[in-house]
């Protein structure tokens, strides 16, 4: 029998490993044994740094935060305290980008705070229950049309054609149940 090597494999193998190994320096792109390991290793430092990077937002957003608040005469703790106690939820990147685009709305944000360590209520709080209540209402308005929304997929043609009639839908004779349905609603 004769033996079989499986070049074409084997420089497919390769030619993919270099492609990946492109722009590398000196012999990691040019030398297959060297440029496998250095995408080995490239593969895992990318895995590592796709969990780092967020740490390191994080340390950057806390830095802008703590110098921003240190120009209105507070701690970076004692700031995140008052917010928490004042029920204002701000996560960090938006509020180190209100510190740098909108000094004064943030310097709002630090009288919120002190006023919160110093024991006052403010008005975010009660706000902040409105704006749930209203949200609270508008889901219960959509479920209460999706229930509709089911009552009346559940009705045969001929029943939402007498409920187009009674509703004074003009060409109800030739619509199809799904068309009957978006004309009810």
């Amino acid at each position: 029998m004769a033996r079989v090597k499986g070049g074409t494999i084997h420089r497919a193998r390769r030619k993919k490993v270099m492609k990946q190994a492109k722009g590398y320096f000196g012999s990691k792109h040019r030398l297959y044994k060297t440029a496998k390991e250095q995408v080995m290793h490239s593969g895992a430092y990318a895995y590592r740094d796709r969990r780092q990077k967020k740490r390191d937002f994080r340390k950057l957003w806390i830095t802008r935060i703590n110098a921003a608040c240190r120009e209105n005469e507070i701690s970076y703790s004692k700031f995140m305290n008052g917010l928490k106690l004042a029920g204002v939820t701000v996560n960090r990147k938006m509020l180190s980008e209100v510190a740098i685009d909108n000094p004064e709305s943030f310097a709002s944000l630090v009288s919120i705070a002190k006023s919160a360590l110093n024991g006052e209520t403010k008005a975010p709080s009660v706000k902040r229950e409105e704006k749930v209540a209203t949200v609270e209402k508008k889901e219960t308005k959509k479920e209460e049309s999706k229930s509709e929304e089911t009552d009346l997929s559940k009705l045969t043609v001929a029943e939402l054609k007498e409920m187009a009639k009674q509703k004074g839908i003009t060409g109800v004779t030739a619509m199809k149940k799904a068309e009957l349905i978006d004309a009810l609603k």
